[in-house]
Order: structure tokens, then C-alpha cells, then sequence
């Protein structure tokens, strides 16, 4: 049975970033912080913030990297070494344009599909046993870098939101129930 140690939001720093597609992981960990009363503490030396909260019967880290999307693995490294964790123990939360805006998917390793701040922690970690929370962005006729390091529109910040806390509710699932059947229940009832 896996057991999630660690979540893992991915995103860019800066305040440019906030509120891109490209940002949706670190948007989704910081209302799962929110949410659990805790609050980030920014590891300067380390290039990660940090966050921590008591979750069931023991704690529960929450991680954003400080550094760019494309090297995520950097910090994402240092935190499995310094906290003794294994890959199958992180939760990845990020921005997937193969899937239609608002549909959230889970997997429990595999390939990259394209995303560079993925295939960076795969390649830091040496594995692509990954546990991973794909957030849908859709497509656009748009160049790839333009759109997804692009604002949402306005039209779509309703269903963002609601995929934010839907997200979040995913994320519940997965540390409060055993993996296959919180996996089953998010891909089935959560991708609508």
C-alpha cells in the first residue's frame, strides 16, 4: 500500500507566474496548506518551500521548489534525501495540456508525457516511480510555451477554482483511504 509522505506542487517562482496554467500545482498545494492550517517556510539554502502539517497519524510535508519548472528535481532531491523519503512516497501535482480543463488524473508512476518539470525530478530521482496528480489545462491552438506560462482567461477562473478544490478533495482521498481505491474513485468520479 503507498503511503503519501510528501506533496509536491510545481510551479516558477515569482509573482509574473502566479497565476498561469503553468502554476495550477503550486495553486492546488497552497490551498491544501491553507486548508490545513499550516503556512510555507521558504528553505532559501535548500531552493524549496516548505510546509508541514499533522495529517492522520503522523506528519505530512508539503513541498513547492523555488527554482524554475525545468529544474524541479534540483530541490525536489534535496528534500528525499534530507527527509529519508522514497519516490513512491511523493505525490507530484502539476499542469497537464493533454487534458481538458478541469479533469484531474492519477498515476502512479510512468513517463514524463513532455512535462519538464516531471521528467527533471525523474531524471534528479533516477526513477519514474512517481506518484503524480495530472491537472487539466487543455489545449490550444497557441504556441505550447506561450499558452501554458499564460493566464487563465476570465472565463475560465470559475472552473479553475472548482478544479483547485477538487484537486484538493483528491488529495484528502488519497491519504485517507488505501491507494487503489482512492486512485479508482479520483480517475473515475474526479475526471468529470
Amino acid at each position: 500500500m503507498k503511503v503519501i509522505r510528501c506533496i509536491v506542487g510545481l510551479g516558477n517562482p515569482g509573482r509574473e507566474y502566479e497565476n498561469t496554467r503553468h502554476n495550477i500545482g503550486f495553486r492546488v498545494a497552497d490551498f491544501f496548506i491553507k486548508q490545513s492550517g499550516s503556512e510555507w517556510k521558504k528553505r532559501w539554502w535548500q531552493n524549496y518551500w516548505l510546509a508541514q502539517s499533522n495529517y492522520g497519524t503522523g506528519k505530512l510535508l508539503c513541498c513547492k521548489p523555488a527554482t524554475y519548472m525545468n529544474l524541479s528535481g534540483r530541490a525536489i532531491y534535496k528534500v528525499v534525501k534530507k527527509y529519508k523519503l522514497n519516490s513512491d512516497e511523493l505525490l507530484i501535482i502539476y499542469d497537464d495540456i493533454n487534458l481538458p480543463l478541469g479533469k484531474l488524473r492519477i498515476r502512479a508512476g510512468g513517463s514524463s508525457g513532455g512535462h519538464n518539470g516531471l521528467k527533471s525530478i525523474i531524471n534528479y530521482l533516477g526513477t519514474d516511480n512517481i506518484p503524480r496528480l495530472r491537472i487539466g489545462i487543455g489545449k490550444s491552438n497557441k504556441d505550447r510555451i506561450g499558452y501554458v506560462l499564460g493566464n487563465f482567461e476570465n472565463e475560465e477562473m470559475e472552473l479553475v477554482e472548482q478544479m483547485i478544490k477538487k484537486a484538493v478533495e483528491a488529495i484528502n482521498l488519497l491519504l485517507s483511504e488505501p491507494w487503489d481505491r482512492a486512485v479508482q474513485q479520483i480517475n473515475t468520479f474526479f475526471k468529470n
